[in-house]
Protein backbone atom coordinates (compact mmCIF):
# COMPACT_ATOMS: atom_id res chain seq x y z
CA UNK A 1 0.00 0.00 0.00
CA UNK A 2 3.01 2.39 0.58
CA UNK A 3 5.09 1.79 -2.30
CA UNK A 4 1.63 2.21 -4.40
CA UNK A 5 1.02 5.45 -2.59
CA UNK A 6 4.48 6.26 -3.50
CA UNK A 7 4.32 5.44 -6.86
CA UNK A 8 0.90 7.60 -7.23
CA UNK A 9 2.71 10.36 -5.56
CA UNK A 10 5.94 9.84 -7.88
CA UNK A 11 3.50 10.23 -10.94
CA UNK A 12 1.59 12.70 -9.41
CA UNK A 13 4.95 15.11 -9.38
CA UNK A 14 6.14 14.10 -12.67
CA UNK A 15 2.48 15.66 -14.31
CA UNK A 16 3.01 18.98 -14.17
CA UNK A 17 6.50 18.56 -15.59
CA UNK A 18 5.23 16.99 -18.43
CA UNK A 19 2.56 19.69 -18.59
CA UNK A 20 4.75 22.20 -18.62
CA UNK A 21 7.40 20.27 -21.34
CA UNK A 22 4.21 19.96 -24.01
CA UNK A 23 3.71 23.53 -23.12
CA UNK A 24 6.72 24.96 -24.18
CA UNK A 25 6.82 22.12 -27.07
CA UNK A 26 3.47 23.69 -28.52
CA UNK A 27 4.57 27.08 -27.35
CA UNK A 28 7.79 26.69 -30.12
CA UNK A 29 5.85 25.22 -32.47
CA UNK A 30 3.38 28.10 -32.84
CA UNK A 31 2.87 30.73 -35.22
CA UNK A 32 4.59 34.01 -34.23
CA UNK A 33 2.74 36.94 -33.85
CA UNK A 34 1.60 38.83 -37.13
CA UNK A 35 3.92 41.54 -36.55
CA UNK A 36 7.10 39.66 -35.52
CA UNK A 37 5.98 38.54 -38.93
CA UNK A 38 6.37 41.59 -40.81
CA UNK A 39 9.55 42.60 -38.63
CA UNK A 40 10.84 38.93 -39.86
CA UNK A 41 10.35 39.81 -43.39
CA UNK A 42 12.00 43.31 -42.89
CA UNK A 43 15.11 42.24 -41.81
CA UNK A 44 15.04 39.90 -44.52
CA UNK A 45 15.01 42.19 -46.88
CA UNK A 46 17.50 44.47 -45.59
CA UNK A 47 19.96 41.59 -44.30
CA UNK A 48 19.78 40.20 -47.76
CA UNK A 49 21.20 43.55 -48.96
CA UNK A 50 18.32 44.22 -51.63
CA UNK A 51 18.13 47.57 -49.22
CA UNK A 52 21.20 49.00 -48.27
CA UNK A 53 21.69 52.05 -45.71
CA UNK A 54 19.82 54.99 -46.31
CA UNK A 55 17.75 53.29 -48.88
CA UNK A 56 13.55 53.46 -48.86
CA UNK A 57 12.05 50.56 -47.84
CA UNK A 58 8.26 49.25 -49.34
CA UNK A 59 5.71 50.98 -47.65
CA UNK A 60 3.15 50.34 -45.60
CA UNK A 61 0.28 50.44 -48.13
CA UNK A 62 2.86 48.16 -50.23
CA UNK A 63 3.35 45.88 -47.14
CA UNK A 64 -0.01 45.05 -46.68
CA UNK A 65 -0.93 44.29 -50.11
CA UNK A 66 2.00 41.69 -50.18
CA UNK A 67 1.55 40.01 -46.41
CA UNK A 68 -1.88 40.12 -46.09
CA UNK A 69 -2.04 41.73 -43.00
CA UNK A 70 -3.49 44.87 -41.78
CA UNK A 71 -1.79 48.57 -41.69
CA UNK A 72 -2.31 48.96 -37.64
CA UNK A 73 0.15 45.44 -37.73
CA UNK A 74 2.58 46.87 -40.23
CA UNK A 75 2.95 50.41 -37.84
CA UNK A 76 3.73 48.13 -34.72
CA UNK A 77 6.80 46.50 -36.61
CA UNK A 78 7.92 49.62 -38.45
CA UNK A 79 7.77 51.26 -34.84
CA UNK A 80 9.73 48.60 -33.30
CA UNK A 81 12.09 48.30 -35.51
CA UNK A 82 12.99 52.12 -35.67
CA UNK A 83 13.00 51.82 -31.68
CA UNK A 84 15.26 48.67 -32.31
CA UNK A 85 17.93 51.19 -34.61
CA UNK A 86 16.74 49.12 -37.89
CA UNK A 87 14.98 51.46 -39.99
CA UNK A 88 14.51 55.09 -39.71
CA UNK A 89 11.14 56.53 -40.47
CA UNK A 90 10.34 59.68 -42.09
CA UNK A 91 6.94 61.06 -41.84
CA UNK A 92 4.89 61.83 -44.85
CA UNK A 93 8.49 60.72 -46.69
CA UNK A 94 8.59 56.73 -45.60
CA UNK A 95 10.94 54.24 -43.98
CA UNK A 96 14.50 53.64 -44.63
CA UNK A 97 17.23 51.04 -43.92
CA UNK A 98 19.05 53.11 -40.88
CA UNK A 99 22.78 53.94 -41.08
CA UNK A 100 24.85 52.08 -38.72
CA UNK A 101 26.28 54.37 -36.33
CA UNK A 102 29.88 54.77 -35.92
CA UNK A 103 31.21 54.75 -32.44
CA UNK A 104 33.81 56.65 -30.71
CA UNK A 105 36.20 56.64 -28.15
CA UNK A 106 36.06 57.75 -24.24
CA UNK A 107 39.21 57.29 -23.09
CA UNK A 108 41.44 58.93 -25.67
CA UNK A 109 41.42 62.45 -27.44
CA UNK A 110 39.94 61.03 -30.84
CA UNK A 111 39.77 63.03 -34.11
CA UNK A 112 36.06 62.40 -35.74
CA UNK A 113 37.79 63.01 -39.58
CA UNK A 114 40.09 60.30 -38.74
CA UNK A 115 37.95 58.01 -37.45
CA UNK A 116 35.58 58.82 -40.49
CA UNK A 117 38.14 57.73 -43.24
CA UNK A 118 39.37 55.22 -41.38
CA UNK A 119 36.27 53.63 -41.88
CA UNK A 120 36.71 54.43 -45.75
CA UNK A 121 33.67 57.10 -45.41
CA UNK A 122 33.74 60.85 -47.13
CA UNK A 123 34.57 63.31 -44.43
CA UNK A 124 33.89 66.73 -44.53
CA UNK A 125 33.77 69.73 -42.04
CA UNK A 126 32.90 73.42 -41.66
CA UNK A 127 33.31 75.96 -39.28
CA UNK A 128 30.25 78.13 -38.85
CA UNK A 129 31.83 80.69 -36.08
CA UNK A 130 35.01 81.42 -35.29
CA UNK A 131 35.55 84.43 -32.96
CA UNK A 132 36.83 86.69 -29.64
CA UNK A 133 34.66 86.96 -27.02
CA UNK A 134 33.73 87.80 -23.48
CA UNK A 135 33.22 84.45 -21.69
CA UNK A 136 30.28 83.61 -19.78
CA UNK A 137 30.36 82.42 -16.20
CA UNK A 138 29.99 78.76 -17.17
CA UNK A 139 32.93 79.40 -19.62
CA UNK A 140 34.69 81.26 -17.54
CA UNK A 141 34.51 78.80 -14.50
CA UNK A 142 35.43 75.65 -16.79
CA UNK A 143 38.75 77.22 -17.86
CA UNK A 144 39.55 78.49 -14.12
CA UNK A 145 39.56 82.35 -16.15
CA UNK A 146 38.37 85.75 -13.80
CA UNK A 147 34.55 86.72 -14.96
CA UNK A 148 34.38 88.70 -18.09
CA UNK A 149 37.58 86.82 -19.24
CA UNK A 150 38.18 87.18 -23.21
CA UNK A 151 38.12 83.49 -24.42
CA UNK A 152 38.31 82.48 -28.22
CA UNK A 153 35.39 80.80 -29.47
CA UNK A 154 34.62 78.03 -32.32
CA UNK A 155 31.90 76.08 -33.94
CA UNK A 156 32.13 73.20 -36.59
CA UNK A 157 30.02 70.56 -38.10
CA UNK A 158 31.95 67.37 -39.07
CA UNK A 159 29.93 65.44 -41.81
CA UNK A 160 30.35 61.89 -42.85
CA UNK A 161 29.38 60.93 -45.98
CA UNK A 162 27.50 64.18 -46.35
CA UNK A 163 25.53 63.82 -43.64
CA UNK A 164 26.39 65.91 -39.82
CA UNK A 165 27.37 63.32 -37.06
CA UNK A 166 28.91 66.06 -34.20
CA UNK A 167 28.68 69.62 -33.98
CA UNK A 168 31.88 70.96 -31.87
CA UNK A 169 31.37 73.68 -29.98
CA UNK A 170 34.90 74.84 -28.32
CA UNK A 171 36.20 77.47 -26.51
CA UNK A 172 40.08 78.11 -25.97
CA UNK A 173 42.29 79.79 -23.39
CA UNK A 174 44.16 82.62 -25.37
CA UNK A 175 46.85 82.75 -22.57
CA UNK A 176 47.97 79.41 -23.94
CA UNK A 177 47.12 79.35 -27.62
CA UNK A 178 47.62 82.76 -28.51
CA UNK A 179 47.68 82.06 -32.07
CA UNK A 180 45.07 79.93 -32.15
CA UNK A 181 42.27 82.89 -34.50
CA UNK A 182 45.07 83.28 -37.17
CA UNK A 183 44.58 79.34 -38.15
CA UNK A 184 43.57 78.59 -41.98
CA UNK A 185 41.43 75.90 -40.46
CA UNK A 186 39.99 75.10 -43.88
CA UNK A 187 43.42 73.31 -43.86
CA UNK A 188 43.45 72.39 -40.01
CA UNK A 189 40.72 71.39 -37.80
CA UNK A 190 40.81 73.34 -34.54
CA UNK A 191 41.17 69.63 -32.43
CA UNK A 192 44.33 68.92 -34.59
CA UNK A 193 46.30 72.38 -34.69
CA UNK A 194 45.45 71.72 -30.21
CA UNK A 195 47.00 69.02 -30.18
CA UNK A 196 49.64 69.48 -32.46
CA UNK A 197 50.52 73.07 -30.26
CA UNK A 198 49.59 72.16 -26.97
CA UNK A 199 50.61 69.02 -25.00
CA UNK A 200 47.43 67.47 -23.01
CA UNK A 201 48.42 66.61 -19.74
CA UNK A 202 45.15 65.98 -18.14
CA UNK A 203 41.82 65.08 -20.00
CA UNK A 204 38.32 65.43 -18.62
CA UNK A 205 35.17 63.20 -20.11
CA UNK A 206 31.63 63.87 -19.61
CA UNK A 207 29.19 62.39 -21.68
CA UNK A 208 25.40 63.39 -21.25
CA UNK A 209 22.13 62.35 -23.04
CA UNK A 210 19.51 65.26 -24.14
CA UNK A 211 17.71 67.66 -26.62
CA UNK A 212 19.49 69.93 -28.37
CA UNK A 213 19.01 74.03 -28.58
CA UNK A 214 16.93 74.78 -31.72
CA UNK A 215 20.38 76.03 -33.56
CA UNK A 216 21.68 73.01 -32.62
CA UNK A 217 19.39 71.00 -34.01
CA UNK A 218 19.28 73.45 -37.38
CA UNK A 219 23.28 72.93 -37.66
CA UNK A 220 23.03 69.29 -37.35
CA UNK A 221 19.84 68.86 -39.54
CA UNK A 222 18.11 67.17 -37.11
CA UNK A 223 14.26 67.40 -35.21
CA UNK A 224 14.81 70.00 -32.31
CA UNK A 225 12.94 66.57 -30.44
CA UNK A 226 16.07 64.17 -31.53
CA UNK A 227 17.59 62.94 -28.48
CA UNK A 228 21.33 63.58 -28.27
CA UNK A 229 24.44 62.52 -26.82
CA UNK A 230 27.02 65.23 -25.54
CA UNK A 231 30.58 64.79 -24.61
CA UNK A 232 31.74 67.61 -23.05
CA UNK A 233 35.89 67.93 -23.21
CA UNK A 234 38.30 69.44 -20.86
CA UNK A 235 42.07 69.62 -21.37
CA UNK A 236 44.94 71.01 -18.90
CA UNK A 237 48.71 71.43 -19.92
CA UNK A 238 51.01 72.05 -16.42
CA UNK A 239 47.83 72.24 -14.46
CA UNK A 240 46.12 75.48 -16.81
CA UNK A 241 43.00 74.94 -18.87
CA UNK A 242 43.39 75.06 -22.19
CA UNK A 243 40.22 74.14 -23.95
CA UNK A 244 36.78 73.44 -23.35
CA UNK A 245 34.36 71.77 -25.78
CA UNK A 246 30.69 70.25 -26.38
CA UNK A 247 30.67 67.75 -28.90
CA UNK A 248 26.82 67.68 -29.68
CA UNK A 249 25.63 64.05 -31.54
CA UNK A 250 22.51 62.93 -32.59
CA UNK A 251 21.56 60.00 -31.11
CA UNK A 252 20.61 57.85 -34.08
CA UNK A 253 23.65 58.50 -35.83
CA UNK A 254 26.96 58.23 -33.49
CA UNK A 255 27.47 56.49 -30.73
CA UNK A 256 29.93 56.59 -27.76
CA UNK A 257 31.82 54.13 -26.35
CA UNK A 258 35.40 52.23 -25.30
CA UNK A 259 37.45 48.83 -25.03
CA UNK A 260 40.22 49.21 -22.68
CA UNK A 261 42.01 46.57 -20.44
CA UNK A 262 41.81 47.45 -16.69
CA UNK A 263 45.43 47.62 -14.35
CA UNK A 264 44.39 44.97 -12.15
CA UNK A 265 46.28 46.02 -9.88
CA UNK A 266 43.90 48.51 -8.99
CA UNK A 267 40.69 48.00 -7.02
CA UNK A 268 38.09 46.95 -9.38
CA UNK A 269 34.36 47.30 -8.61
Amino acid sequence: MSAMLRSKSHHADERPLADAAKSARAAAHAPAARYEQVKHHIRGIIESGARRAGERLPSELDLVATLGVSRMTVNRALRELAHEGLVTRVSGVGTFVAQARPQSTLLMIAHIGDEIRSRGHEYSYRTVLLQRETASVVVSNALGLAPGASVFHVICVHRENGLPVQLEDRYVNPAIAPDFLQQDFSVIRPSEYLYETVPAHDVEHIVDAGLPTRAEAELLGIRAEEPCLTLVRRTWTSGIAVTFARFVHPGSRYRLGCRFSPDLSQRQG
